[in-house]
């Protein structure tokens, strides 16, 4: 049977990559995000494959606008079988030298939407006393790294919340919390964040795709566990964070400004922590090659050359003139 999946920010990235997986398993979406514009493309991505979807324009930061979207989930559908929430912003920049209004507003999209999201969903869950809440965190809620405070600190706490949620939804064997934890993904955020740093950002090597993180979360939808890391370093930073943190802090600072940072210069900029950017919204950021496309190109460039290469060769040989006594030859063959 279908289930019924309501995902938050899922105008773009993760969670846009995560609408299209679920509606490829059949399932029935209510799907959220701020800019009406590009949710609407997306609801007609999903029903391409034949989902049946309703979109939900909502700014998670807005008092009561997730139990809204909870409403109309349970009034669409009759239920909530599934809840993820991926919806983020990101702001570079030294903590002293981003504004507070900017850092506040990330931890309230990042961390307190997030809570209010997993209010909204535990709710029902605990009245049908089933439902899995997938809250998407990041190997930044494991580790730290300059210029990205108010994410960092977001992150932290989601992750200390997601711990907590399971720990009161014991009661619930039915009902279960999964934190999914990615490194570096090919995603608009980076582009789209504010900026404070002087130069734009970009996802740290090695970068995963969001098709990926998608498929780990409905994985996990499927399979839920405690926590799934997507990303081949993940491990890596967590065990240094830990085991070297002398080392660690000494070169986080230059590494991150290497490959964290591009040489881009960008003026101080809101991004779109406070409003959206419809034109700036997709799967994937441009970070990682569309190896799928450049095979394409690759095939009809051979494909084109060996065409060529052909006619060329059938001039030749239709312009060479004929050996004497070939045909004789060839006739008593």
């Amino acid at each position: 049977m279908s289930r019924v999946v309501v995902i938050t920010g899922a105008s773009s990235g993760i969670g846009r990559a995560t609408a299209r997986e679920f509606a490829g398993r059949g399932d029935r979406l209510v799907l959220a995000a701020r800019s009406p514009e590009t949710l609407a493309q997306v609801r007609d991505e999903c029903r391409q494959v034949g989902a049946e979807v309703r979109d939900v324009p909502t700014d998670v930061t807005e008092t009561g606008a997730l139990d809204a979207l909870a409403a109309t989930a349970v009034a669409e559908f009759g239920r909530i079988d599934v809840w993820v929430h991926t919806a983020v912003v990101m702001a570079y920049g030294r903590f002293d030298q981003t504004p507070a209004a900017v850092f506040e507003q990330v931890v309230r999209t990042d961390l307190l939407a997030a809570a209010a999201a997993a209010r909204a969903a535990l709710r029902h869950f605990r009245s049908a006393r089933r439902g899995t809440l997938i809250l998407t965190g990041s190997v930044l809620g494991h580790v730290t790294a300059p210029y990205l405070g108010a994410y960092v600190t977001s992150k932290w706490g989601l992750h200390g919340l997601s711990r907590v949620l399971r720990q009161e939804s014991r009661d619930l064997p039915g009902v279960q919390v999964c934190l999914i934890t990615p490194g570096s993904v090919d995603t608009p955020v980076y582009r789209q964040a504010a900026n404070y740093a002087g130069r734009i950002g970009r996802p740290p090597l090695p970068i995963t795709t969001p098709e990926r993180v998608a498929r780990a979360v409905v994985d996990c939808a499927d399979r839920p566990r405690r926590e799934i890391s997507v990303g081949r370093l993940n491990l890596i930073m967590r065990v240094a964070f830990t085991a070297l943190p002398g080392l660690y802090d000494v070169l986080v600072g230059p590494l991150m400004r290497l490959g964290g940072l591009t040489d881009r210069p960008v003026p101080p900029t809101e991004g779109v922590v406070f409003r959206p950017h419809p034109a700036g919204e997709a799967v994937r950021g441009g970070w990682l090659p569309d190896l799928p496309g450049l095979l394409r190109s690759v095939g009809d460039t051979a494909a084109s050359a060996g065409a060529a290469a052909g006619r060329r060769l059938r001039r030749r040989l239709a312009s060479r003139p004929a050996t004497p006594g070939s045909g004789a030859r060839a006739s008593t063959r």
